[in-house]
């Protein structure tokens, strides 16, 4: 038993944020939840491979010399023609389709996390200065929010994608694609994020701890960065981890329809648009592959953004 000198401060929790996390109703809730468990099983390992894919593949898929025309529509290693090591098979440049869903999953998933903190950015600001000081900034701001709303968000991305690609110089197309991609997604998704951090803080402007810290001339920045934008974190959260499936389906459509990542740099969406062309040939390994990967990132992303929104809801305990 260790003893405390009654004069001594008192002791501070040895607990890291590892031991609180284990204690708190949101890792219960997590545990108890088998679904979530499943579905952030499934997207670590899709996350992980993605990353370390340099390690975890036989090729290069964005290296051009590395390809082999020889190597060209060898079906799966099951198949009776397959070959190893091209555990999914080939396209018809030669590239290992393992090789290519895994470097494709990365692009994905990083312009998908990209569009998210570029909206989330933006509509917090937005919806801070929109809620904060009301009146004529509250009306600008949301009309426009209204305009982008009326307008289906893939028709914005498309044509922000478009109109962009073309302002471009020509030797930048390629390079800037993804950068290209991550804004027209986010101009058309940040609308949601400012919407809701205006009505929190619309609510939270008028509470005494505002009132208090106006009183004694507190910068209205400060104000709404230190203790207005602490009480939006909950439902962006929420948001955010829903907007990130919805923002990795956007570029996979995006570069379906050609308006997306090149074909020298291919995400999910571009080996799908590639293998459209011949999935009625017989090699309908190189369109199955990368959908099932789509599907699995966006479904365990989804599931995950449900558990958090049920998790987080106080009115559900």
């Amino acid at each position: 038993m260790t003893l405390v000198h009654p004069g001594s401060p008192p002791q501070k929790s040895r607990l890291g944020w590892v031991a609180r996390l284990h204690n708190s109703d949101l890792w219960w809730s997590f545990t108890h939840k088998p679904s979530a468990v499943l579905a952030a099983i499934v997207l670590a390992v899709l996350i992980l491979s993605a990353f370390f894919a340099p390690w975890i593949v036989p090729q290069n898929p964005y290296d051009l010399a590395a390809l082999e025309l020889l190597n060209a529509e060898i079906p799966p290693i099951w198949h009776a023609d397959g070959q190893w090591p091209f555990l999914l098979g080939t396209d018809l440049q030669g590239r290992d389709m393992l090789s290519a869903i895994l470097y494709g999953s990365r692009a994905s998933i990083i312009i998908g996390a990209a569009s998210v903190a570029v909206s989330l950015t933006i509509g917090a600001i937005l919806g801070l200065i929109a809620g904060y000081y009301g009146k004529w900034a509250d009306g600008l701001l949301m009309r426009v929010g209204d305009v982008l709303l009326s307008m289906p968000t893939m028709l914005i991305a498309i044509l922000v994608s478009a109109v962009a690609r073309e302002l471009l110089p020509p030797q930048l197309r390629e390079s800037g694609a993804a950068a290209v991609i991550v804004l027209a997604i986010s101009l058309s998704a940040w609308v949601q994020y400012a919407r809701t951090v205006r009505a929190l803080a619309m609510v939270e402007r008028n509470k005494e701890y505002v009132q208090a810290a106006r009183l004694i001339r507190v910068p209205a920045r400060r104000i709404m960065l230190k203790h207005i934008l602490p009480n939006t974190t909950t439902p962006l959260l929420v948001t955010a981890t829903l907007n990130f499936g919805l923002g990795i389906l956007i570029e996979a459509t995006l570069s379906f329809l050609g308006v997306g990542m090149p074909l020298e740099q291919p995400s999910l969406g571009t080996l799908i648009r590639i293998g459209n062309q011949y999935l009625f040939s017989g090699l309908w390994w190189i369109v199955l592959f990368p959908a099932i990967q789509l599907c699995l990132l966006v479904v365990s992303i989804n599931v995950l953004g449900d558990w958090l929104r049920d998790a987080l809801n106080p009115k559900l305990h």
